[in-house]
């Protein structure tokens, strides 16, 4: 990045404005418009999960115990949490990344009036808003596959806001981390395990007793309970409570290590 004055590159960064929020947030959009190809590939890559282990694994599990449901109807919800959380976390990290180093984008934001919690703050709600797009497009596909069992699955969508909300804010803050493009192989180390075993495609009692304390303390766990019990019609009232909480403060807490880093970042 261009060496710049401090004093006069960037806002404070604590001052933001919502009218510059959105002139971030519209110029990101307008670039998603013009390639739809990754969020048809955000979409039809968990279309694909849903059919092949969805259908084709619950061909062989049938209903799964403790739940009372067919398999794909169990993994549908926590497949749509995944949808969110890939969507959000894509955009503000290997996409961030790029535009700090291959696309240049901040070199021409960093001498505008724009702050940096202005930047942060707008690459968060742009990844936001294509994680509940994603998330809008694969609930319509589950429903068109009979997996929908409960009105409670209206509540999926603010639920995949919240959910894009935590991991947009987390992957901006490990952005700030990242040295080049092969330490994003260090970020998969973390995102698939948590994938596989975040009761993505089994309930947590398969895990033994003194296990299942280090699941729940996954992020993606809580994301997964946030949309799975009202989907299947299960509204436990502290379980949600725990989980909105839980996303609300993992956002937060990204939201301001990205916002202490990203001016660093920007004016080296």
């Amino acid at each position: 990045m261009t060496t710049l004055d401090p004093g006069t590159a960037l806002a404070p960064s604590s001052a933001w404005t919502v009218q510059r929020v959105l002139a971030l947030v519209e110029r990101n959009m307008m670039m998603y418009r013009r390639s739809v190809t990754p969020l048809a590939f955000g979409l039809i890559e968990p279309v694909m999960y849903l059919l092949t282990i969805g259908f084709g694994v619950g061909s062989l599990v049938g209903t799964v115990p403790g739940v009372d449901v067919r398999y794909p109807v169990f993994v549908a919800p926590a497949i749509l949490a995944t949808t969110a959380m890939n969507t959000a976390f894509n955009q503000t990290s290997f996409g961030v990344f790029s535009r700090i180093k291959v696309d240049l984008t901040y070199e021409a934001i960093v001498p505008t009036p724009l702050s940096v919690t202005d930047i942060v703050v707008g690459e968060v709600i742009s990844a936001v808003l294509n994680g509940v797009l994603t998330s809008i497009g694969f609930l319509a596909a589950a429903a068109a596959m009979g997996l929908v069992i409960s009105p409670g699955i209206l509540l999926a969508i603010p639920a995949a806001a919240l959910v894009g909300f935590a991991f947009a804010a987390g992957g901006l803050a490990a952005t700030t981390f990242i040295r080049d493009f092969p330490d994003f192989q260090l970020v998969q180390l973390v995102m698939l395990p948590m994938y596989l075993f975040a009761t993505t495609f089994y309930p947590l009692s398969t895990y033994p007793g003194w296990l299942r304390p280090f699941i729940e303390i996954l992020p993606l766990y809580q994301s997964i309970a946030l949309i799975r019990g009202p989907a299947l019609g299960s509204f436990d009232g502290v379980a949600l409570a725990v989980a909105v909480v839980y996303l609300v403060v993992f956002g937060v807490v990204g939201m301001v290590v990205a916002t202490r880093r990203l001016g660093r970042l920007l004016l080296k």
